[in-house]
């Protein structure tokens, strides 16, 4: 008895634009535009994530350089709002032995105060740390 197998081979494609691939069996892409564009449509989300909040945290950083030329300055909530300020954002916090807490964008931090004000100040030692580090 005659036993005829065809094998239907279809072939892999590549799997951003879909064009049949010729080459090595574990090849994926047909060029690196490809690869590329795959690896940042699959990528985008995330770094559109960070970019944001890290544009936020930029923000809120330049709001308090601005509102605090003197390095302690006591300003009102509103205000730091109507510049754009996001209290959600922060990049550290950090809590006194007497129980206040003090949150940071970078160097540049506040400690909301009982009324509707905030103290800005600028953390001494983020400061020398950054200043340390630009002399090494």
């Amino acid at each position: 008895m005659f036993c005829l197998s065809l094998r239907y081979d279809r072939g892999k494609k590549c799997l951003d634009c879909g064009t049949l691939l010729h080459g090595r069996a574990d090849k994926k892409f047909c060029n690196d535009l490809c690869r590329n564009n795959y690896n940042n449509q699959l990528n985008s989300n995330s770094y559109n994530l960070v970019r944001n909040i890290n544009n936020v945290l930029r923000r809120n950083r330049r709001i308090m350089e601005e509102l605090n030329p003197g390095g302690k300055t006591r300003v009102s909530r509103e205000k730091m709002l109507q510049k754009g300020f996001d209290f959600d954002y922060f990049t550290s916090s950090y809590q006194t032995q007497a129980g206040a807490r003090y949150y940071y964008c970078y160097e540049y931090g506040y400690l909301p105060l009982d009324t509707d004000d905030v103290l800005l100040v600028i953390s001494k030692k983020e400061t020398d740390k950054f200043a340390g580090d630009a002399h090494n």
